[in-house]
């Protein structure tokens, strides 16, 4: 795969034509800074190696701690992690979550101890109405996201499938699927003793 400096190359030089597309798609300087910044973002700190120890993870600084529930639970490479739309929504509602369980208690300690009143309803309802209003805006970042992650997943595919080429040809690579069924196949059965 290639190395987390060469992930971070690729992200950087990929910035310009990504920020170019997003301002004449959209023409408009504010949802191309939204793209823009996330795909920085998604490229450099929240993409799809925040299922291993990596440079990625280690950006995270002291809140790296946040990510060890989601190493744990997912295998480095998976769907889940490095797949299309789906790694990039899956992180996002995982660090939502932990947003939530983190300023939850900060509320609760506001409310009793702050002279602060909270409508848990209303606040619930502002939220919703938020998403909603600004709907145009999640999706611009929500996109560059994930084009910053899907730069790295494309680069580690595309370097598997050079690597592959290389050792078995054109040949190897095309058939790379069934190669894989039927090494599941030829797995030998266990036999019962009696």
């Amino acid at each position: 795969m290639p190395s987390g400096q060469t992930h971070d190359r690729i992200t950087l030089w990929s910035l310009p034509p990504v920020t170019a597309i997003a301002l004449l798609s959209t023409h408009s300087s504010n949802l191309t800074l939204l793209v823009s910044g996330g795909f920085i973002f998604g490229g450099l700190m929240f993409g799809p190696d925040l299922d291993i120890h990596s440079r990625q993870f280690k950006r995270w600084g002291f809140l790296r701690w946040i990510w060890l529930p989601y190493q744990k639970r997912l295998r480095h490479r998976s769907f889940l992690s490095h797949g299309l739309i789906i790694g990039t929504t899956l992180r996002i509602l995982y660090l939502i979550s932990w947003i939530i369980i983190l300023l939850i208690p900060i509320l609760v300690i506001l409310v009793k101890f702050g002279n602060m009143a909270v409508n848990w309803p209303d606040l619930t309802l502002k939220c919703g109405r938020s998403l909603v209003l600004h709907s145009g805006q999640f999706t611009a970042l929500w996109m560059g996201l994930e084009a910053g992650a899907m730069s790295h997943s494309f680069s580690d595919w595309s370097y598997s499938a050079y690597k592959r080429i290389q050792k078995q040809g054109l040949s190897g690579w095309l058939n790379h699927g069934k190669m894989k069924k039927r090494q599941v196949r030829r797995t030998p059965r266990r036999v019962k003793k009696q």
